[in-house]
């Protein structure tokens, strides 16, 4: 029964780190680091760039509703924060509650704002630009 408890060593005796142990495991630490530290970088881009996506799909929705309301495009995004009333004299609005920033940081940085085009023919675009990517939302 008392082989299975280890046996105590003399002092001095214990079992030292060699420094080839110590330099496997750093190499080790710095195999996996360097698999981490890149996909990590590559979620940041990503997230950055679903939220832009997301960002526009809602601008979309908000000019979309509000060419339904009132048979015209907006002049630019901010005229989706106030209500708007169409020749019928029927109130709506706001169509959106806040014009969102492009998302922060990325290579190259995201811009200052969304750039939205209106057209004659009735249709628009609303782009951002960052990340090394162009979204842009019919």
């Amino acid at each position: 029964m008392t082989s299975c408890w280890s046996k105590k060593s003399a002092p001095g005796t214990q079992r030292r780190v060699t420094l080839a142990e110590l330099m496997i495991v750093a190499a080790i630490l710095g195999i996996l680091a360097s698999i981490a530290i890149p996909l990590h970088a590559n979620a940041q881009a990503r997230a950055r760039i679903e939220q832009a996506q997301a960002d526009l799909q809602m601008l979309a929705l908000g000019v979309r509703k509000y060419t339904d309301h009132m048979d015209t495009l907006p002049a630019a995004l901010t005229a989706l924060l106030r209500p708007a009333v169409n020749d019928r004299n029927q109130s709506a609005g706001p169509f959106i509650t806040t014009v969102p920033p492009p998302p922060y940081g990325g290579t190259p940085a995201w811009g200052a704002a969304y750039t939205y085009t209106p057209s004659s023919t009735g249709t628009f675009s609303i782009t951002a630009t960052g990340d090394g990517t162009t979204i842009t939302v019919p």
